[in-house]
C-alpha cells in the first residue's frame, strides 16, 4: 500500500470526546491488520474496541447522532426502504438518532415501529447540481448543516443510500473527523487510483498518499463535515473554471491527505457486496449493494 482541522463546536454543545484510558481500544488483538496510522489515529476493526466500556462512557453523554442520506429518483425507489429499515435496527442502537432524508420528491417512508430515540426528517434539495450526484449530495448537506443540523446533533454521518446495515454500527465509530477505508483498495498495494494530474485540485503527487478512502461514508462533528464539504466544493469549482474534471472520491482522498482524519473505519463498515470477505474481515457492519449511480 502506498504510504498511507478541527473546528470546535459551540461551547453550549455537549462534549463527547473519545476516552483515552486503557481498555477502550486494543490494537494488539488485531496484528493481522493496520490498527493505528502514522499520525496515531485508530483504525476501527472488530476486536479492537470494548463495547461495554464505550457504552458506559457514551451512555453518560446524552448524545444525538445524525445520519444523512440523499435519495432521489430511481435510487429512492430501489434502496431507501431497505436502508431505513436496516439503519433503524443497527445504526447507533440505544442512542438518540436523527435521520435526515434528502429528497427531490416526497418519498414513501417505510412503516417503522415508533421509537422515542429515532426522529426522521425529510429535507428538500434544490435540483441536480451540474448533473452530478455527489455534488448535489454535498452541496445540499452543507446548506442543511448551516441551516439547522449543527445545532441539532453532536456527530453527523453522511452515507449513500445503496447500503444495508447488517450488524451494530455503534459509538466506536464516533470521532471529530471520520474516514472510511475502501473495501477493495485497502487490500491492494499498487495502482491506487489517486488523482495524479498536477493541474487538478485533487492531485496527490506520485509517490505520495496514505490510504484510499471510500467516499460513500463520511462522518465527524457537524462543522468538521462542513469543512470537508467546503474543501471538496472549492476543488470542484477550481477544476470547473479551468475546464478540468476529477472524481468526488479523488477530491475526498486529497482532502484527507492534507487534513488527516482522527478516526478511520475499517472496510467492515462499508463492505462491497460483490466481494467475498477475506479472513481479516471478522464482522461486516454494512454492505454496499451496487456501484451503479454512485
Amino acid at each position: 500500500m502506498e504510504n498511507q482541522r478541527q473546528k470546535v463546536p459551540e461551547a453550549s454543545r455537549k462534549s463527547a470526546f473519545l476516552p483515552t484510558s486503557s481498555g477502550i481500544f486494543c490494537t494488539r488483538k488485531r496484528p493481522d491488520v493496520v490498527t493505528i496510522t502514522d499520525w496515531l489515529a485508530p483504525v476501527i476493526w472488530e476486536g479492537t474496541f470494548n463495547r461495554q466500556v464505550l457504552g458506559r462512557y457514551y451512555g453518560r453523554q446524552n448524545l444525538t447522532i445524525g445520519l444523512a442520506v440523499l435519495a432521489t429518483g430511481r435510487t429512492a425507489d430501489q434502496y431507501l426502504e431497505l436502508f431505513m429499515r436496516s439503519a433503524n435496527k443497527h445504526f447507533m442502537s440505544g442512542y438518540r438518532v436523527v435521520f435526515y432524508i434528502m429528497v427531490d420528491a416526497l418519498p414513501r417512508l417505510p412503516d417503522l415501529e415508533p421509537d422515542p430515540l429515532r426522529t426522521f426528517k425529510v429535507l428538500p434539495i434544490k435540483g441536480d447540481r451540474w448533473g452530478d450526484f455527489h455534488l448535489t449530495r454535498m452541496s445540499s448537506l452543507a446548506e442543511h448543516i448551516l441551516g439547522h443540523i449543527e445545532d441539532e446533533v453532536d456527530f453527523l454521518f453522511s452515507m449513500t443510500v445503496n447500503r444495508v446495515f447488517q450488524n451494530d454500527f455503534g459509538v466506536e465509530t464516533l470521532g471529530a473527523s471520520v474516514a472510511q477505508l475502501h473495501a477493495w483498495w485497502y487490500f491492494k498495494n499498487k495502482d491506487i487510483p489517486y488523482e495524479r494530474r498536477p493541474k487538478l485540485a485533487a492531485c496527490i503527487p506520485f509517490g505520495q498518499g496514505d490510504f484510499y478512502y471510500d467516499g460513500s461514508v463520511i462522518g465527524g462533528r457537524p462543522l468538521e463535515v462542513l469543512t470537508l464539504i467546503e474543501g471538496y466544493l472549492q476543488g470542484v469549482t477550481h477544476d470547473h473554471k479551468n475546464g478540468l474534471n476529477s472524481t468526488y472520491e479523488r477530491h475526498l482522498n486529497k482532502y484527507f491527505f492534507t487534513h488527516k482524519p482522527t478516526k478511520l473505519l475499517s472496510p467492515e463498515y462499508s463492505w462491497n457486496a460483490a466481494l467475498r470477505p477475506p479472513p481479516q474481515v471478522w464482522s461486516v457492519k454494512a454492505t454496499r449493494l451496487s456501484r451503479r449511480y454512485f
